[in-house]
């Protein structure tokens, strides 16, 4: 089963560091978020395999609670 990785809190999507098939371990940066003019990392939360990626770099007005990312 995927594990979905969600965005935290509103704000807008700053970089994205991964892409489909990249392997990731536990805790590495899976993207960066800006929020009020300060950065907001999200590390994955298991050793996988990224699946799919459902935000872009300087993607305007996410939403807390969105899943962005797909990890196997």
């Amino acid at each position: 089963m995927a594990t979905e990785v969600k965005t935290t809190v509103p704000g807008n999507i700053w970089k994205v560091l991964v892409k489909v098939g990249d392997i990731v371990k536990k805790d590495d940066d899976l993207f960066i978020m800006e929020v009020m003019k300060t950065e907001v990392h999200h590390n994955s939360p298991i050793n996988g395999t990224v699946i799919e990626v459902n935000i872009v770099n300087d993607q305007e007005a996410v939403d807390p609670g969105t899943i962005a990312i797909l990890i196997e």
